[in-house]
């Protein structure tokens, strides 16, 4: 009875031991400074110009018309055998 008194004492030292020596590690691992933050701001103008069209793509999403985006399937088909035999 005595020693299974002293392995639970044991254990639970042993395991407040690595708790503790987690929360430390997580503390001086954790801190550290930040980076500095800068803003930069950059302003563009544009003026509309009338040369410029816009060509229509060559695959477009159409509610419509299926997916367009998926390859064609060139997959044999499966082979069958009568029931019963392998």
């Amino acid at each position: 009875m005595r020693s299974n008194r002293l392995a639970r004492r044991i254990a639970a030292a042993v395991g407040g031991t690595a708790i503790v020596a987690m929360v430390g590690l997580t503390a001086a691992c954790g801190g550290g400074e930040k980076a500095p933050e800068t803003s930069t701001t950059t302003t563009t103008t544009t003026t509309p110009s009338s040369s410029a069209t816009v060509s229509p793509t060559e695959k477009s999403i159409n509610p419509t018309g299926g997916n367009l985006f998926t390859p064609p399937v060139k997959a044999p088909a499966a082979p069958t055998a009568p029931p019963g035999d392998n």
